[in-house]
């Protein structure tokens, strides 16, 4: 199961809701400090990263990611 499709059971909707299509639709994912730096791993270091694993840069990364969303969700109104 998805973070998505949990967040949707938590919030006792389904996918197939106005609230689970729109967030679908719109391609809403939900990231946390961990999974985001996981995914900034992925795509900025690559296969040829000289470590396995999500390092201290790619945290900060994360952390400032996470910090910029937040901030643009709150100064602009939903599309």
């Amino acid at each position: 199961m998805s973070t998505l499709e949990s967040l949707l059971e938590s919030m006792r909707l389904s996918s197939d809701s106005d609230v689970g299509r729109w967030m679908l639709e719109r391609g809403v994912a939900l990231a946390d400090e961990e999974t985001m730096s996981q995914a900034i791993h992925d795509v900025y270091c690559g296969i040829a990263a000289d470590h396995a694993e999500p390092n201290e840069k790619d945290h900060a990364q994360a952390l400032a990611m996470i910090a910029a969303l937040q901030k643009q969700v709150e100064s602009r109104p939903p599309a």
